[in-house]
């Protein structure tokens, strides 16, 4: 793997990192807001519970996808690519 295929990589895994870390600032400045207009509006009933959770869940499946599946494609990409040197050099 040439230094640019490293670059490209790296900055895809920076993006996708910083995707993530935008897309949680937003889900959290929101659902602040969400949260105080609930208690200021319905203190009785904690409807800022469902967008807080659906949109929670949606929050893990980024990180799931970014901080796991990124990380497991990067070994099988590292492995593919060490058996292919392996295969040009006539090793098993």
């Amino acid at each position: 793997m040439n230094a640019d295929d490293r670059q490209a990589r790296a900055r895809r895994r920076a993006e996708a990192r910083y995707g993530f870390y935008k897309h949680l600032a937003v889900y959290l400045v929101v659902n602040i807001l969400l949260f105080l207009i609930n208690l200021t509006s319905s203190p009785d009933y904690f409807w800022a519970i469902w967008p807080l959770m659906g949109w929670g869940l949606a929050i893990v499946f980024h990180a799931l996808n970014v901080f796991v599946i990124g990380q497991r494609n990067e070994i099988v990409e590292r492995l593919t690519e060490e058996e292919m040197r392996k295969d040009q050099s006539g090793r098993e």
